[in-house]
């Protein structure tokens, strides 16, 4: 693999970060780390040079970065590690950079989060118009591209891990449980009946919200899952019609290469 690989994209999410080396438009090596919110930008070397040296990566085939980042202040960090490492200006995704990729019907398109405008490129390069991205990270976010290709606004309800963290946290006779399904709904102990409402509820509660979406707009779309539980969520949904882990770097990818072009 030395020297064939051009690009680093960085997904820096609020509970974890999402690093991909891409050769072309093929995903060659992927890592998912906890994101530290403390980091300096010389810890964040340390970590990505361990995580390299561990696959056999070698950094100096790379003549690229682009970064996505919804924790402020670990953005600079980011950026003043990766050209440091890398010898090359990162691009940092934000509606403003994306510019004509992110046409979007919204009041105020500036506040709408990298991971947002990441996964409406990745969506609408992959999938076209219309299409719906349901993110399953420490938020659920729920995206439309409508039927021009523009960004036509969202959903953003707590995530999985957060709903389950706090009822943990505020339910003193809770425990913490795998999130993983039970056979059925109707739990017949403790556990199962907290991970029939985890799990089976964000998957209801997914369906539920993708309906309403539909009938404002008066029309259906694919609906594709990405973020770490998509996997999970995903089988129970009535609605999803695709899970894409790499949604959000492939539109990082497309934008680094549009803005490169």
């Amino acid at each position: 693999m030395k020297g064939a690989l051009v690009l680093l994209a960085i997904d820096v999410g609020n509970t974890q970060t999402v690093i991909g080396a891409y050769d072309g438009e093929r995903l060659a090596h992927s890592w998912r780390v906890a994101t530290v919110k403390g980091q300096t930008g010389d810890e964040i070397r340390t970590t990505l040079s361990m995580l390299f040296l561990a696959d056999g990566f070698d950094v100096s085939a790379v003549d690229g970065a682009v970064l996505s980042s919804v924790v402020p202040r670990l953005t600079g960090a980011w950026e003043r590690a990766l050209e440091r490492m890398l010898g090359v200006q990162v691009l940092v995704c934000s509606a403003a950079t994306a510019g004509d990729l992110f046409p979007a019907n919204y009041g105020n398109p500036a506040e709408v989060g990298a991971d947002r405008v990441a996964d409406f490129i990745g969506a609408r390069m992959r999938y076209g118009a219309p299409c719906v991205v349901v993110d399953f990270g420490t938020a659920t976010n729920i995206e439309l591209v409508d039927r021009e290709g523009r960004f036509a606004g969202g959903i953003i309800a707590p995530g999985v891990e957060t709903s389950a963290n706090a009822l943990f946290s505020l339910a003193s006779k809770l425990t913490g449980t795998e999130l993983v399904a039970p056979e059925l709904p109707l739990g017949q102990s403790t556990d199962q009946a907290v991970r029939s409402g985890i799990v089976m509820g964000e998957a209801d509660r997914v369906d539920g919200l993708v309906r309403r979406i539909f009938e404002q707009v008066g029309y259906t779309a694919p609906v594709v899952a990405t973020g770490g539980l998509a996997g999970v969520i995903a089988p129970l949904s009535s609605c999803i019609t695709e899970v894409n882990p790499d949604l959000t770097l492939e539109g990082l990818r497309a934008l680094y290469e549009h803005k490169m072009a």
